[in-house]
């Protein structure tokens, strides 16, 4: 077995009493207080993650917008300086080889946030699809940058003490550049949480001294730290996609429910013939949000049947915090797939009834 790496942050781990796991090669905090109490902390005041296992790629070049259009599912051409756009990445089949974040700093210069675990495919397939003359620079720079994560209603007003301007002026995937301290931070108002915040990219050298003024500042008003259980359970109730879980290589885009941000009127991508045709035929398959009306909790890859046909499978499950009820995302047939449809879920040989709802199950209060 492979050594796992660490973050620059893992010292603060040691230091509060983290639970680690092995999460995508890193060895990464679960929990710090506990998974309820950090998840509650988030939808209540702030939570504050470590998210630098994932990787980022630079895409440079006069090029460099034409490289991305060819890539991705979502439309490369709206974006403009300070602007982030989330997007599926495909293969010519339609399956999802990643979903990523794409930031314009400028006309030539981009970068794209990718998952911890598929950082060398992804890089691997950016690489492959380069054509020869093209103007395009392409530079992992995962091992340079470290990624902090303040999600929660009051994280504007923890973070506003630390910047000279008004926070309130970045809007929902923009993103500005300011100095905090030495260092030069990249405030990105976007998460994975369902909730307000912001994305911090810094240098390694001041991943530390970045999360210690947060948690300092953000102490009196409930900012704790959070691990990826609170993390996955906050993107559970908010429907946000897992890859690995909700979209694979074998799931696509559309099947997953991402249909908005595949435009497949946009300049030729790779997987477009196939997503186009999956659109014309309709999929015959769905990503459902359900709720469990027998008491059970769901789990990733339990079977979904309809009386004793088994029409799909769970690909995440958990007992929400929120709601305190047990609530799964599952794939199934698309004639499944309506709201209010019934359905069982095999949990541990048991025939457990389950009923798909609309989602997502949690939407964050109006301001």
């Amino acid at each position: 077995m492979s050594e796992l790496k660490r973050t620059p942050l893992y010292p603060v781990y040691q230091e509060l009493g983290a639970k680690t796991v092995d999460f995508g090669g890193f060895e990464m905090p679960v929990q710090f207080s506990g998974i309820i109490a950090e998840h509650e902390a988030v939808r209540t005041a702030a939570g504050l993650f470590d998210v630098s296992h994932m990787g980022e790629f630079d895409v440079k070049g006069p090029d460099a917008r034409k490289f991305l259009q060819r890539l991705v599912t979502n439309d490369i051409n709206r974006l403009e300086p300070g602007m982030a756009m989330y997007s599926p990445m495909t293969y010519e089949n339609g399956g999802t080889v990643d979903d990523l974040l794409v930031y314009c700093f400028a006309p030539d210069w981009f970068m794209t946030v990718v998952n911890a675990s598929n950082i060398d495919k992804d890089f691997a397939w950016m690489q492959a699809a380069m054509i020869p003359n093209e103007q395009v620079t392409l530079i992992n720079r995962s091992a340079e940058i470290s990624l902090i994560a303040l999600q929660g209603p009051r994280s504007e007003s923890i973070l506003q003490q630390l910047v000279s301007f008004d926070l309130s002026e970045i809007a929902f995937y923009r993103f500005q550049t300011s100095k905090i301290g030495d260092a030069n931070v990249v405030l990105s108002r976007t998460g994975y949480t369902g909730e307000d915040g912001f994305e911090l990219y810094v240098a390694n050298e001041y991943a530390i001294e970045l999360w210690q003024s947060l948690l300092k500042i953000g102490k009196s008003v409930g900012l704790v730290p959070c691990g990826l259980g609170a993390r996955d359970t906050l993107r559970l109730e908010a429907k946000l996609p897992l890859y690995g879980h909700e979209l694979t290589e074998s799931i696509s885009p559309l099947e997953a429910g991402l249909g908005m941000f595949v435009k497949l009127d946009a300049d030729t991508f790779i997987g477009r013939d196939a997503l186009r045709e999956q659109k014309a035929t309709g999929v015959t398959r769905k990503v459902v949000g359900f709720k469990m009306i027998d008491k059970a909790i769901p789990r990733a890859e339990y079977t979904v049947l309809s009386e004793d046909k088994e029409i799909g499978f769970v690909t995440s499950g958990t007992m929400s915090p929120t709601l305190k009820e047990a609530i799964g995302i599952a794939l199934v047939e698309a004639d499944h797939a309506t709201a209010g449809t019934r359905f069982f879920v095999d949990v541990r040989g048991k025939k457990l009834q389950a009923e798909v709802v609309k989602t997502p199950f949690y939407r964050r209060p109006k301001a």
